[in-house]
């Protein structure tokens, strides 16, 4: 079997790994159709999600049951203002053999050794504790006592914050940001899937939930989107978009150098591209279109750009713009 044959049936054994993934999660949770897409894409694209929504939502829920059906080790630290950073990352302790009583320093993980950290509430820790995420969300390492530590594959964290209360917390620095591929917005759910939620939980059935998809398929996958072929039009379009959303560049249009102070990066651009791929084929097509790149723009450029004045004052929303933004770039 040739190599494109292999990624053919790759694909489909993935688009078949979808359906499952998701008939799986909606045993426990209910709706989210577009949040559990966007977290799947992330996976395979190796990136990052925020999840931001108010309490009672079922962030958390989501997270939890991502890794049950993943069949990925899970941990969860609960960010709040005395969390230091060795709580994330581990720390040295002293070690006493019991034969000779020799002493010597031993590092002990802390909960940033798994598969997927769930960073609960992350804005509630000091930007000393947050800037503990940098090194292994970009990196995949921790560094500690001056070793270096890499964690397991894949490693993926997701953050949740509450956008309504602010007293307590501490804004998360636009560094920290950007090592997030998403920031989701999860919405309330409706009328008839707001009735199923309150029957499901106030029964005393449990679900038992069945891991859909390997550690190692997920290595494949994520290779396997790397591999997939993107369009010159698909990628300049990508970096065009991204690029518009700069005031300082030459190709933003007026109302982008009158409202927003600072716009994307480069990382933007990868993570439209990637994010692309990923949707592609999870829809089951072998390479994406400049359509996917507009479908996960919201997502991926609302946490990277940044409204002045002007904006606020006229009642625009970074949405409007990225929208409003989208529309030129399509004339």
């Amino acid at each position: 079997m040739t190599e494109t044959q292999q990624d053919l049936a790759s694909f489909e054994k993935l688009a078949q790994a979808r359906q499952s993934f998701l008939s799986e999660v909606g045993k426990v949770v209910i709706g989210q159709h577009e949040i559990l897409d966007h977290l799947l894409i992330a996976l395979l694209a190796q990136g990052h999600s925020l999840i931001v929504g108010v309490p009672g939502l079922a962030k958390t829920l989501i997270i939890k049951t991502l890794s049950e059906v993943l069949d990925l080790s899970f941990n969860r630290i609960q960010f709040t203002p005395d969390l230091m950073p060795s709580d994330i990352t581990g720390t040295e302790l002293i070690d006493v053999e019991l034969d000779t009583g020799k002493r010597s320093f031993r590092f002990y993980n802390g909960p940033i050794f798994a598969n997927i950290v769930l960073a609960d509430e992350i804005n509630r820790t000091p930007p000393k504790t947050q800037a503990a995420l940098l090194e292994a969300m970009q990196e995949h390492k921790v560094t500690a006592g001056g070793r270096t530590y890499d964690l397991d594959e894949p490693f993926f964290v997701l953050a949740t914050q509450n956008p309504i209360e602010q007293e307590g917390t501490y804004p998360l620095p636009e560094a920290q940001l950007d090592r997030f591929m998403f920031n989701l917005n999860i919405e309330y759910p409706s009328s008839e899937e707001e009735v199923a939620i309150v029957r499901g939980t106030t029964t005393p059935e449990q679900h038992v939930l069945d891991p859909v998809i390997t550690k190692s398929e997920i290595a494949s996958y994520q290779d396997l989107v790397r591999r997939v072929p993107a369009s010159d039009n698909v990628v300049e379009y990508a970096v065009r978009l991204a690029s518009a959303t700069r005031p300082s560049s030459d190709s933003s249009p007026d109302f982008i150098k009158q409202s927003v102070d600072w716009g994307a990066g480069p990382r933007a651009s990868q993570y439209l591209v990637l994010g692309a791929k990923a949707k592609a084929i999870l829809d089951g097509r072998p390479s994406p279109n400049i359509t996917d790149v507009q479908s996960l723009a919201l997502p991926i450029l609302r946490h990277r750009v940044l409204p002045n004045f002007n904006a606020e004052a006229e009642g625009l929303k970074v949405e409007d713009i990225l929208n409003q933004l989208i529309d030129t770039l399509d004339n």
